[in-house]
């Protein structure tokens, strides 16, 4: 009796564990600290249920190349310090050496056999090696993916799917979101902060109606009145040398200014503090452009070395403004530019009939097993009917205790574990009808039953869960979702076909010596 004791107290366990854990899931609002025994055990709807944004975007790795050559392009250039610029020009995937140079090119050579392995050099042509051109772009969109996922986690949305597809391209599914605008436009900024000279030796206005001095560019400032409505933007002539990038910052937060003005505080790091207070050093007295994503945040005069490895970021923000630009700038800039190519938003009326639909299939295909069972199987079929609710209810408290985000394929998985929870009561059963038929005792019966079925039913979970890993190794979003239901089902089957309605068989045998059985 004290196997059969101890399984019956298992099983409770399991059942009031499961109980308590599902019950934040359909309460809501249930205390905290009953949550907290736990942990935050609650299930949460994914997007085709709740409603929510659909992204794929575009990682744009050939401007991720791009930007790296023109990284060791300067390096170079530095390193010859050509008399006549033209003689070093930057293309997107080269570098053309011409005029005084070309007497230089074994030189320039070892310069970069050295320094930049990742070139070649052919003629007077540079670029970088195919092998690492196709590094680099794989290294973008893995870059671009984990930033967004940071981003998405600091903005505080629950449940979202980031994977990656095919070569460049990334979805992003967002459910809940209610600031659609906001969080597409919080996933796809770059982020690219950086320090920049102002150039004030040129007068900006002849810059901008004619030819652009060598070595500067043209950004902007824009500014926007929420009263007119308009948006107005001053040209800057900006240096195109960078000074230092937004990869030295350690950290940024909002604080207030003496003006009670939201702005972007900076903390740089061990690296970043050396090389701004270098730059501050060199430059006292000249304007330093704090550029992000091409737009001049602000131009402050330098008046003083700047040791501390801290600075700000004002550019009259709205707290909103304020905050997105922290979350941009903690979480580091994208390694390339992305391209939404898909946007769909779905509505949470969509998911409400999804809901709908899903839970009356669920209840309409427990209802059609339960009644076959009984019918088919009698006082059995009512054993097997108890490991079906059995399994249902550990199954959605196993989703809810992983904080699993349940989807219409999830749904899918729980109705197919309704299936296959009788399917191993099924072979079970017909075991011990082909021992009742050779005349054996109704208890011999029952334990040949279940020790021939064990390998059957082992098989053919294993080989189920090995298609349900398969998928999930493979699949993305929903198909994952749909792998990760059924894995758990099969685990969860397993124990309540050969425990769960076991245990019932050797209740009833203890308590008299069975003659017959409703099988």
């Amino acid at each position: 009796m004290k196997p059969v004791k101890t399984r019956i107290i298992l099983i409770l366990s399991f059942i009031a564990i499961s109980v308590f854990s599902i019950i934040p899931s359909v309460y809501p609002n249930t205390p905290g600290w009953w949550k907290g025994i736990l942990g935050n055990t609650e299930m949460h709807l994914g997007l085709d249920l709740q409603g929510g944004v659909y992204l794929v975007e575009k990682v744009e790795t050939n401007k991720a190349v791009s930007e790296k050559l023109y990284g060791d392009y300067t390096d170079i250039k530095n390193f010859i310090n050509p008399s006549n610029p033209d003689d070093l020009k930057f293309e997107n995937d080269r570098i053309i050496i011409s005029g005084s140079l070309l007497n230089k090119e074994n030189e320039i050579s070892g310069y970069i056999g050295n320094r930049h392995k990742n070139l070649e050099i052919s003629g007077n042509i540079i670029s970088f090696k195919p092998s690492s051109v196709a590094l680099f772009k794989k290294e973008a969109v893995s870059g671009a993916l984990e930033v967004m996922r940071n981003r998405i986690d600091q903005f505080g949305l629950v449940s979202p799917q980031i994977a990656r597809q095919g070569k460049d391209l990334i979805s992003v599914e967002l459910p809940g979101v209610k600031n659609v605008k906001q969080a597409v436009k919080l996933i796809g900024k770059t982020a690219r902060l950086t320090f920049k000279l102002v150039d004030d030796k040129h007068n900006v206005l002849k810059a901008v109606n004619g030819k652009i001095p060598a070595g500067d560019e043209i950004l902007y400032h824009s500014t926007y009145n929420k009263f007119s409505h308009k948006t107005t933007k001053a040209p800057f002539l900006i240096e195109k040398a960078v000074l230092m990038s937004g990869s030295e910052i350690g950290t940024a937060n909002v604080q207030i200014n003496r003006y009670n003005q939201p702005i972007v505080g900076l903390t740089l790091n061990s690296r970043g503090t050396k090389d701004f207070g270098d730059i501050t050093t060199k430059n006292t007295g000249k304007r330093l452009a704090i550029i992000l994503d091409n737009n001049v945040i602000s131009a402050p005069v330098i008046e003083e070395p700047i040791l501390g490895g801290s600075a700000s970021i004002s550019g009259r923000f709205t707290m909103a403004q304020a905050n997105n630009l922290a979350i941009a700038l903690r979480s580091g800039a994208l390694p390339a530019p992305v391209k939404i190519i898909e946007n769909n938003t779905v509505g949470p009326t969509l998911g409400a009939d999804s809901i709908h639909d899903g839970i009356l299939a669920a209840i309409i295909g427990t209802i059609l097993v339960v009644a076959f069972m009984i019918f088919y199987y009698g006082f059995s079929g009512l054993i097997a009917d108890f490991a079906l609710v059995e399994n249902v209810l550990f199954l959605v408290a196993a989703l809810a205790l992983f904080g699993a985000t349940l989807t219409l394929p999830g749904i899918a998985g729980i109705i197919l574990t309704i299936g296959m929870s009788v399917d191993s009561n099924v072979l079970i059963f017909e075991r011990i009808r082909e021992e009742l038929r050779e005349k054996k005792p109704v208890v011999t019966a029952i334990e040949n039953g279940y020790n021939k079925a064990f390998f059957t039913i082992l098989d053919s979970h294993v080989t189920a869960l090995i298609t349900a890993a398969v998928l999930f190794y493979f699949g993305s979003g929903p198909i994952k979702g749909f792998a990760v239901t059924l894995s758990l089902g099969i685990i969860i089957n397993l124990f309540t076909s050969l425990v769960g309605t076991k245990v019932i068989f050797d209740i009833i045998s203890n308590k008299k010596e069975l003659k017959k059985i409703s099988i």
